[in-house]
């Protein structure tokens, strides 16, 4: 802590994992809501799913680890691991519960009266649909099934992380009463549910798990099936790379990733009718205590969901979609270089199109006059235009140097191809920094023009993931600023040759100095608050979770600062204690779109100061990541990110507010007026580009939708 911040007791903070999985409980809510189109409730199911996968791979086998080594250190909200692990296991228990309720009790007959059914198994089919049936399993799906046996000469075999499976239990025919275990994995490359033949006018999908049950009987043909039920396993996930020992980072990381297939077993998910006899084989195979295991009614795995809502034919059942719009101040098929010299470009993506930062890219790679391109790379898409570009410049004979992140979780396999291939056509590529990840979002190009060098950066809260940019919101901005790039050399200099140079000049960077920056920046407002003067904080992010930046919040909140917070998921600052945090509100948006972009908006006494960057409040961000916090100083681009801010302030749909004791809850809404913020700039950009004088200078119109 710092010498003048109070020290604040483990009752002052909520703890991690338990905010996160309330996050997914808002997510959830959404799949809930019966104002939501039908097909987006199905969406917001299947992200459940698809988190809560990733959690337990993580953070719950993270905690899993802890306990096993005797690690027994409190968390800031006065928690142990095996407390930690108790109430999580516990939560999502009901969690998964509340899952399955909305699916069987909601989402399936709200299908079925749409035209559309899940078939749960053969007893409803037609004649044509059995037929069917019949044909597709032999013809697709018998001839990649492996069926495997378990017996003295065959031990249990490896169960892969994330896969579905069915176990049997077998009798020889004709032989003695000894019954086997035998096991068969769903295959992964094969659509997870099955299009029939319509019914009646109904149309209707069986899940691919359900066909092999039917014809189980075909992988066993010397046996009688005596049981049989779909199973999935959790494996940990978590890579334990010793960066400072490994000789080579990009051969330890891929041989790492092949190590989660067989992780510690953490999970195991089975239907609720699953025989006892067939739970105790697979206990014991896998090493799992029943509090984690969870007896399901109803498939397993709902990420199927997501594929559901891409079929054809129930647009009626989907929120309209917004076709990102064009940015005023780059026409098509203009030249980029001259309009970010005409002054800094604001977008606000995916409401405006990502494809001014791939042209950026694409521009430069073919643009005689640019002589050098550097880029930091997190997550790309599994086509990404931007690398072809970077190769593309290579090729020509530009200096390229590109910083590509091997420890992007999850994405280490994809990261790699993209390393090699890049590597192949000539670019330098980095491949992160020792016990550092690389999460700043920045593009340098220099090029040489008639005045002499020019450099142009574009820096960005979000990947240079050019599908991403679809679904989360983000901001990015273009600027040939003298002083921003300098300090954009000066960040590749030390990505590439760990020189840090004596000052600088706009950017602030993370791991170095960037907790102090907000630290000072948050105590500022303190100042002007006990000195009487006008001091208020405003900050977007997706994670809330440091301690000494919840500290500062605290004792700028005590001093009289307004604090208004917009955090989508882990918050672990307690708003609402009476003479503590009672001027700090926090409330998160969950909508169509992901919130992504992080926003810092520092009253200052009436000289406003707004920073954007790609950091949230988190020590992992701060600490063990390379971030950038850039400002926002073109006046207009100013009013307009604090315009976003004053939107979202405004939703009163969308938004739920975090209670004191760890709820969220939405407010009665005022007026006659609804306001959706995300909707809201859908129809901004669209009016943007509609009207030429709105868009002129990149101003936004504020325009509340009707009730």
């Amino acid at each position: 802590m710092a010498d003048n911040q109070k020290e604040y007791g483990a009752e002052y903070f909520f703890n991690r994992e338990l905010s996160w999985i309330e996050f997914n409980a808002r997510v959830l809510a959404e799949a809930r809501d019966k104002s939501n189109p039908l097909f987006e409730r199905l969406k917001f199911l299947s992200i459940t799913a698809s988190n809560f996968d990733e959690f337990f791979m993580i953070r719950v086998a993270s905690l899993k680890d802890m306990v096993n080594a005797g690690y027994d250190k409190k968390d800031i909200s006065g928690m142990k691991p095996q407390k930690q692990l108790d109430a999580i296991l516990s939560r999502v228990h009901d969690f998964v519960n509340t899952q399955y309720s909305t699916y069987n009790r909601s989402l399936l007959p709200q299908l079925k009266s749409s035209g559309l059914t899940i078939l749960g198994g053969f007893e409803d089919m037609t004649e044509e649909q059995k037929i069917f049936c019949d044909r597709y399993f032999m013809e697709e799906v018998y001839p990649v099934l492996t069926p495997m046996a378990v017996d003295s000469s065959r031990p249990f075999p490896l169960i892969r992380n994330k896969s579905l499976n069915i176990a049997a239990l077998l009798k020889k025919k004709n032989g003695d009463e000894e019954l086997e275990f035998a096991t068969v994995q769903v295959p992964q490359g094969l659509p997870r549910f099955v299009e029939l033949p319509e019914s009646d006018g109904m149309r209707c999908v069986i899940l691919l798990e359900n066909i092999i049950e039917k014809y189980v009987d075909k992988l066993f043909l010397n046996y009688d099936i005596i049981t049989y039920s779909p199973y999935r396993v959790m494996r940990n996930a978590d890579l334990d790379i010793e960066e400072d020992e490994a000789a080579d980072l990009l051969k330890e990381i891929e041989r790492q990733i092949k190590k989660r297939q067989w992780g510690e077993a953490i999970r195991l998910e089975i239907q609720d009718k699953m025989d006892k006899r067939l739970l105790k084989i697979l206990k014991k195979e896998l090493k799992i205590e029943d509090s984690s295991i969870y007896e399901i009614n109803g498939p397993l795995d709902l990420t199927f969901l997501m594929k559901l809502y891409g079929l054809d034919g129930f647009d009626s059942l989907k929120e309209k979609a917004h076709v990102p719009q064009p940015v005023p101040e780059l026409a098509a098929g203009g030249n980029i270089f001259d309009a970010i010299r005409r002054g800094d470009i604001l977008m606000h993506h995916p409401y405006q199109s990502f494809e001014p930062v791939v042209d950026f890219v694409r521009q430069a790679a073919n643009d005689p006059k640019v002589l050098a391109i550097k880029q930091t790379l997190y997550r790309v898409s599994g086509n990404s235009p931007i690398i072809a570009s970077l190769a593309r410049a290579a090729e020509n004979g530009k200096q390229v140097s590109v910083l590509v992140e091997l420890k992007a979780r999850f994405d280490e396999e994809n990261n790699i191809i993209w390393a090699r291939k890049l590597e192949q056509a000539g670019c330098h590529v980095i491949y992160g920094l020792v016990g550092l990840k690389t999460h700043c979002k920045i593009t340098l190009v220099v090029r040489r023009e008639e005045e002499g060098i020019r450099r142009y950066v574009h820096l960005g809260t979000g990947n240079y993931n050019d599908s991403t940019a679809k679904l989360y919101t983000d901001l990015g901005m273009f600027t040939c600023s003298q002083p921003i790039g300098e300090d954009a050399t000066a960040v590749f200099n030390m990505l590439s040759g760990y020189s840090e140079p004596l000052g600088w000049n706009r950017l602030s960077l993370a791991p170095l100095w960037l907790r102090d920056r907000f630290l000072y920046l948050i105590n500022r407002e303190k100042e002007h608050a006990l000195e009487g003067r006008d001091a208020y904080i405003i900050a977007k992010m997706n994670s809330l979770c440091d301690k000494k930046i919840i500290s500062a919040l605290y004792d700028a909140s005590r001093a009289g600062v307004n604090i208004r917070l917009i955090v989508r998921g882990i918050c672990c600052l307690v708003p609402g204690i009476e003479g503590v945090s009672e001027n700090i509100e926090v409330r998160s948006i969950v909508g169509t779109y992901l919130e992504h972009s992080r926003i810092f908006c520092f009253g200052n006494n009436g000289q406003e100061e707004i920073y954007m960057g790609s950091c949230d409040w988190m020590p992992r961000n701060l600490d063990r990541r390379v971030e950038i916090l850039f400002p926002v100083e073109n006046r207009q681009l100013k009013e307009s990110v604090r315009h976003i801010l004053d939107v979202q302030l405004a939703d009163n749909v969308k938004s739920r507010f975090l209670g004191k004791n760890g709820d969220y809850a939405k407010q009665p809404r005022t007026g006659s007026k609804k306001v959706i913020s995300q909707k809201v700039f859908c129809a901004e950009a669209d009016a943007l580009v509609k009207n030429d004088e709105e868009a002129e200078g990149n101003t936004r119109v504020f325009i509340p939708l009707e009730k």
